[in-house]
């Protein structure tokens, strides 16, 4: 069964509506594996250094650890690439049946700018 678990950073500082949000998100999306990991977005936003910033709920249905080691994500919004970027996340690992929300940085130059960015799926690639 799928669970819903915050890493530590993350747990210490989220306000309590947003975890309130997340913890309703899991719920409507705990049962919709469609595939081995699946990302539902939470929040698109640009930062002052000019990042995009996409937070996720990342659910990792599969039985082994999901470790981000040279993972390349790529953020599409109705069928368009709009970012890509490798990842090394050291200290994000989701256990096996675990559902954890992160915000991946896609920094300036490693997407293309345009007015919108909601609505769009993020997948490893």
């Amino acid at each position: 069964m799928q669970q819903l678990q915050f890493e530590a950073s993350w747990n210490k500082a989220l306000a309590q509506k947003d975890r309130e949000d997340i913890e309703r998100i899991f719920n409507e999306t705990k049962h919709s594996a469609q595939s081995n990991i699946q990302f539902t977005t939470l929040r698109v936003a640009i930062n002052h250094e000019e990042a995009l910033l996409i937070t996720v709920l990342v659910h990792n249905f599969t039985d082994n650890p999901l470790i981000f080691d040279n993972k390349r994500l790529l953020y599409s919004i109705q069928g368009e690439a709009i970012a890509d970027e490798v990842f090394t996340l050291p200290a994000f690992t989701v256990p096996s049946r675990v559902s954890m929300p992160w915000t991946f940085i896609f920094p300036n130059g490693s997407y293309k700018k345009q007015s919108l960015f909601e609505n769009g799926q993020l997948e490893i690639n």
